[in-house]
């Protein structure tokens, strides 16, 4: 395989000013999202003494996630995305606007944050943010042909995962120089920036906005999950995805692996989070190949086996070079994933029902962590740390070979063009190219809960 073909390709960027858009846009908000997701806690706990208002603050958070993305799955398919993605961004901008003013407060009057302006804070950008992650997902297949959308789900994850290495040791960096204050205005004011940014999109118009608007969200809602549990590779996608979500994502017995099996301490337990986003990182940046893969449920499917593999490899290690080649590989096989699913669901899935079902797609994502920080967590003190990872890697690979079995239309998904999928494809993108470019119309978003990007 030649070099040039090997690495990510940028040609989303070149063909599709309005993709550009999107692409920058989200770069510059996760940096600032990831300031926040150190700063949150932080602040919480400092505050307050108490892990379990930490706790608190995440679980509002969580919520306020979930259902933020189930309802703007409905609205990303009645209304004009661009409007759902400037709102989101907009509600970030006041949530941390918000909770910069209280830290500057609780700062110049030496009294403890506001408990209850940060929980608001956290609802507010946890619901309403969230609608602009649901949008976004469900627009970009209409900025660019069907062909580059693996590249596109790898340029987009590439954002993220730069954020995630980058973004929390700056955001510790700037609260250890210049306090909480400092870091929320400075999200505030990316928030902001990414707000004027999405306004130069297209209006972003779904196709059946002129149709079932007046359904109730929760009965409209129900129609994307039918669609997503009845369609022979949608629905197998999204178990996949699920499956490697609920037992293959060992990060929260990290910290407990390392002093237990490693018998390391925090140094360490920081490496072994590094190797894991370091092999996403390298994932993303030689994804090239995806593009020309034609058989994407199949290297769908051993992207997640490999997941599993890599997990039960983490847990039965016993040195920390195996631990982390072995979080390398999963991160690896994480983006790979990520991206293959990425074009495989935006192409299987009508454009009339996209919001909605990247609407169960984020759900699936916010609930499945949870579920699986709470089975690992809960098999650690029955079998160790390192049985439960290893334990929950097999079962992974062996609930994908099942899947494999039984979903041949996963199995025999084409490529993300939708060729031999069976699926009834949507419009192709091409015809929307003129409102592609930014402003044509004379007209002005691995896992980070509550932060919308």
């Amino acid at each position: 395989m030649k070099l040039r073909t090997a690495l990510i390709d940028l040609t989303p960027l070149r063909v599709s000013p309005a993709f550009r858009v999107v692409f920058t846009a989200r770069l510059i908000s996760v940096f600032g999202l990831g300031f926040a997701l150190v700063a949150l806690p932080m602040q919480v706990y400092s505050a307050t003494g108490s892990s379990t208002l930490v706790a608190v603050v995440s679980a509002v958070t969580g919520a306020a996630v979930f259902s933020g993305t189930l309802v703007g799955g409905v609205l990303a398919d009645r209304f004009p995305r661009r409007r759902l993605i400037a709102a989101g961004r907009a509600a970030a901008t006041a949530a941390f606007t918000g909770l910069a003013l209280n830290a500057v407060w609780a700062h110049s009057g030496g009294a403890a944050a506001g408990f209850a302006v940060i929980c608001a804070c956290a609802a507010l950008n946890g619901f309403v943010g969230t609608f602009s992650t649901v949008a976004l997902q469900a627009a970009v297949p209409g900025l660019l042909p069907r062909e580059r959308l693996p590249a596109a789900g790898a340029l987009l994850a590439l954002t993220g995962q730069l954020g995630s290495v980058a973004a929390p040791a700056l955001g510790g960096a700037v609260i250890a120089a210049w306090g909480y204050p400092a870091v929320f205005g400075i999200t505030a004011a990316v928030s902001a920036l990414t707000t004027v940014l999405v306004l130069r999109l297209p209006p972003l118009v779904p196709e059946a906005a002129h149709g079932g608007g007046r359904r109730r969200i929760a009965a409209a809602a129900a129609d994307g999950l039918r669609f997503a549990a009845r369609h022979r590779t949608v629905g197998p996608l999204l178990l996949l995805g699920f499956v490697q979500l609920l037992l293959a994502t060992p990060y929260v017995l990290v910290p407990e692996f390392t002093d237990t099996v490693l018998h390391a301490g925090e140094t360490v337990a920081g490496l072994l989070y590094s190797a894991s986003a370091l092999g996403a990182v390298l994932a993303s940046v030689t994804s090239g190949w995806t593009r020309t893969v034609r058989r994407s449920g199949a290297v769908l499917l051993v992207a997640v086996a490999g997941c599993g593999a890599a997990s039960a490899a983490f847990g039965a290690s016993g040195a920390v070079a195996l631990a982390a080649a072995a979080l390398v590989v999963l991160g690896f096989a994480e983006i790979v994933e990520e991206i293959l699913r990425f074009a495989l669901l935006q192409s299987h899935t009508p454009d009339a029902l996209r919001g909605r079902v990247n609407s169960v797609w984020s759900a699936q994502n916010t609930a499945g962590g949870a579920l699986g920080a709470l089975v690992l967590g809960s098999l650690a003190p029955l079998i160790g740390a390192g049985a439960a990872v290893a334990a929950g890697g097999a079962a992974t690979v062996v609930l994908v070979a099942v899947l494999a079995a039984a979903a041949p239309g996963l199995r025999r998904a084409g490529r993300a063009d939708g060729a031999g999928s069976g699926a009834a494809p949507p419009a192709p993108p091409r015809a929307a190219a003129p409102a592609a470019r930014p402003g044509g119309d004379g007209g002005g978003d691995p896992h980070e809960p509550g932060l919308s990007s």
